[in-house]
């Protein structure tokens, strides 16, 4: 009976096996359920959530996110007293706490797969892309310091001192020797650049203060990733297989890796510059290469296991300048705006997820001695390290880091999803204390952003640290800068040293001469005029400008210039034609609009805002307004044919408008300036006195 039972179950499975065969293809969404069953009738609809449930999980939990992000954003109230990360972790709680009390069991957590691969990569891109580079390079020397030095004082003092402390007996019995005690050290000690923006952008610090934190977190994940990779790596060995060709070994490593990395980002940001000097022709994708290469040397570097944040760090700082040349000024917007995009997203899943991540019983492991010295530990070293590297970086810069701004930095070291990526990524056979780790970590976690965070800006206002300045810089202060600068170049030429100024003259002419030539354009190379760019850009924000007080006022009147009228023909006729000549042209017509007794309100804008009386009946209003809009800014949408072009987007496109723009813009500047000298009340026109009237004038007053 038995046998003939293990026949028959035999023939069975030989059957199914065949029927499966014949039905064809498995169909999607039915790989784990075996085939489907015969239809016998034809449904109209049908449920099929195991075919979509994961990319409808992911995009659920993707606006959930962001509409947390939209409430907290809602009421500033509140952002202005705690932090909107701690805000966004407390979210999280809440998210955690309903998926516990229904299932049990915590199955939406930040893995480090898709914190290390998908997460972190587009905040750091836009954290390089955005970095004030004057500022990041003029103390470069200061973060990495910090970043370096100080990240391997904060580990090595953190595992040493927890380490002393287990061996005097103050955390109980636990099965962690001194390379584990080292390992969690090296993986606590980052400072985490999303973080450290999301405090310090709120708090509005001076911009000397903000990039001191802000380039030593950015540069310090990627040393802290690799110091933790030679830790994690001596663990392996076990401390009998270590000696001092190890100790070497990792020492070489991680420079290596470091510098590496870095390497890595340079190339494939010179890459990225290259490309976009041949996208003429594919205006419309020419944006996403940024993205597409920029993500590769993240994954490049990962896969030669070099330093992934810093080749992207890299990567965004090294091809700004000249995607910004080579591709369309649409294309560069979209760049800016996508980028900011996926970091903000980014950023607001990760701090929601963080705080998800706490409820969850499976990676809890308490001990009170650990938790309380690893918080004491980091708060007194951190305070150590920033004070005593200060101290010497005081003797070599010119303008010395101040006390209040040293507690600032002490106190601004905020951890992150850096450390709880890394420690999630600890191998339990290896580190018997994982859930330890994992649990304390997320402890700092919390308390360095919710508890420092809040306590952050009433920190800065009772010390008076001083603040970031609101109003945008003058042209004449840019100048000035500029003139600074080579002012500092000439006497260090003069005293025969070579200075930080010096090497950044040199690197200036070496870009300008060599890499220009091959990372730009050659049309943008040629048409590369500092001043028309300066004199392009006031244009736009004067015509912006002009706009949205006419939408505040309700009206474009005050835009009318009641000052006396010039004569531009007979005054400045002969020196403008000569280098404008299509602006002497339409001068012909100025004496056309005197003589029907009334001006052409197009010829009289002032780019000064001069208050002025609101008169006139609306119609007169509609008609000047619209010779505003059709003289002096860019043409409407109705004067261009729409057609739909998978490949092209020209909307409101033409060659000559920026020119015309200019010549008409110059040719109100003038009359503004010339008007403001003028201080009879009546219009009169001024006529151009050749040098006899003027010789005679002289002898008769004499």
């Amino acid at each position: 009976n038995f046998c003939k039972r293990a026949l028959w179950l035999c023939e069975r499975k030989i059957e199914t096996i065949l029927e499966i065969s014949d039905s064809g293809p498995v169909q999607p969404g039915n790989e784990g359920g075996g085939h489907s069953k015969p239809i016998t009738t034809l449904p109209i609809v049908s449920w099929k959530w195991p075919h979509v449930a994961e990319p409808y999980l992911v995009a659920l939990w993707i606006l959930v996110c962001w509409i947390c992000k939209l409430i907290i954003e809602a009421s500033h109230r509140i952002t202005a007293v705690i932090p909107e990360s701690a805000l966004l972790i407390c979210f999280g709680f809440i998210f955690g706490g309903v998926i516990w009390a229904a299932d049990h069991y915590q199955e939406f957590t930040l893995t480090p797969t898709v914190f290390f691969f998908y997460m972190l990569p587009p905040v750091i891109l836009d954290a390089g892309y955005s970095m004030p580079k004057k500022l990041f390079f003029s103390n470069m020397g200061a973060i990495l310091v910090y970043a370096v030095i100080g990240t391997c004082w904060n580990a090595a003092t953190l595992g040493l001192s927890l380490w002393g402390c287990h061996m005097a007996g103050a955390m109980g019995d636990l099965e962690i020797g001194l390379l584990e005690y080292l390992l969690f050290g090296s993986l606590i000690a980052a400072v985490d650049p999303v973080a450290v923006i999301a405090v310090f952008e709120q708090v509005q610090v001076n911009e000397v203060l903000f990039i001191l934190v802000f380039g030593e977190s950015l540069l310090n994940d990627g040393v802290t990733v690799v110091l933790f990779n030679v830790c994690d790596a001596f663990v392996s060995l076990g401390g009998s297989g270590i000696d001092v060709v190890e100790i070497i070994k990792g020492i070489v490593s991680f420079f290596v890796v470091a510098f590496g990395g870095s390497l890595v980002g340079l190339v494939f940001g010179l890459l990225i510059s290259l490309v976009t000097r041949c996208t003429k022709n594919i205006q419309i994708i020419e944006a996403g290469f940024v993205f597409v290469l920029g993500y590769l040397s993240y994954l490049t570097a990962e896969m030669l296991s070099l330093s992934a944040i810093l080749s992207i760090v890299f990567c965004g700082m090294s091809c700004k300048k000249y995607i910004n040349a080579n591709m369309d000024e649409r294309s560069v917007t979209t760049v800016r705006f996508v980028m900011k995009l996926l970091a903000n997203g980014a950023e607001t899943i990760i701090f929601v997820f963080i705080g998800i991540s706490a409820i969850d019983k499976v990676i809890w492991g308490w001990n009170t001695g650990f938790i309380f010295l690893t918080l004491f530990f980091i708060f007194v070293y951190r305070f150590i390290g920033v004070f005593f590297l200060t101290w010497i970086l005081n003797k070599f810069r010119l303008v010395p880091i101040g006390l209040i701004d040293q507690v600032i930095m002490s106190y601004g070291g905020l951890r992150g999803a850096v450390a709880f990526g890394l420690a999630t990524m600890l191998d339990k056979t290896k580190i018997k204390e994982k859930n330890l780790m994992v649990c304390t970590t997320l402890i700092v976690v919390y308390f360095t952003v919710i508890i420092q965070g809040i306590t952050m800006k009433p920190l800065v206002n009772w010390l008076k640290v001083k603040k970031a300045a609101v109003a945008e810089v003058a042209l004449v202060e840019k100048m000035q800068d500029k003139v600074f600068d080579h002012l500092l170049v000439a006497i260090e030429d003069i005293s025969g040293q070579k200075g930080h100024n010096y090497l950044k003259d040199k690197w200036h002419h070496f870009e300008e001469n060599w890499m220009s030539r091959v990372l730009m354009k050659p049309s943008v190379r040629k048409n590369h005029d500092y001043v028309f760019n300066v004199f392009h850009q006031l244009n736009l924000k004067d015509a912006m400008s002009y706009v949205a007080e006419g939408e505040r006022r309700g009206s474009l009147e005050f835009i009318r210039n009641e000052r006396p009228f010039i004569n531009f023909k007979k005054k400045f006729g002969q020196e403008l034609s000569e280098i404008m000549p299509d602006f002497t042209a339409n001068m012909s017509d100025d004496q056309g609009g005197m003589s029907n007794g009334r001006r052409d309100p197009s010829r009289s804008v002032s780019l000064e805002m001069h208050e002025q009386t609101m008169d006139g009946v609306r119609e007169l209003e509609d008609i000047r307004t619209h010779h505003l809009l059709q003289q002096h800014l860019y043409k409407g949408r109705r004067q261009h044919r729409h057609g739909y072009s998978r490949t092209h987007l020209d909307v409101n496109r033409d060659e000559n408008e920026v020119q015309e723009i200019l010549q008409r813009t110059m040719r109100s500047r003038i009359e503004s300036l010339q008007s403001s000298r003028m201080s009879t009340p009546s219009p009169k026109m001024i006529t151009r006195h050749t040098k006899k009237d003027q010789q005679h004038k002289v002898q008769t007053s004499k």
